[in-house]
């Protein structure tokens, strides 16, 4: 599974960029590919490409505030949540979307 995502947090310090490390490391463990632009308290930061996030399954939002850019992800299957539940049980959650995506590509609800 290919997942792209953006981490922002209300002071842009800490939890986003926390939870971007736990993103990428859960989704290696899982044999995934995943690329998270950080919108922190000094900007964009690893800003994702249009080709990154064309290629991408599932498009992740760990946000606890507005972002700027998302837009972009029209047409994408979009998974919000905030900050803090995307630190708790990463590998799991991550996993629950692609059963989710599976399903669904496989004609589920």
């Amino acid at each position: 599974m290919k997942i792209v995502g953006v981490t922002a947090c209300t002071a842009g310090i800490a939890h986003t960029y926390i939870v971007k490390e736990k993103l990428e490391q859960a989704a290696r463990k899982l044999g995934y590919t995943c690329r998270i632009e950080t919108q922190g308290s000094i900007g964009i930061e690893e800003q994702l490409t249009p080709e990154e996030i064309q290629e991408a399954d599932v498009v992740i939002l760990a946000i606890d505030v507005k972002i700027s850019g998302e837009n972009r992800f029209k047409g994408k299957p979009v998974v919000r949540m905030s900050t803090e539940k995307a630190m708790k049980n990463t590998g799991a959650m991550l996993q629950s979307i692609e059963e989710a995506l599976t399903k669904k590509k496989n004609g589920g609800n």
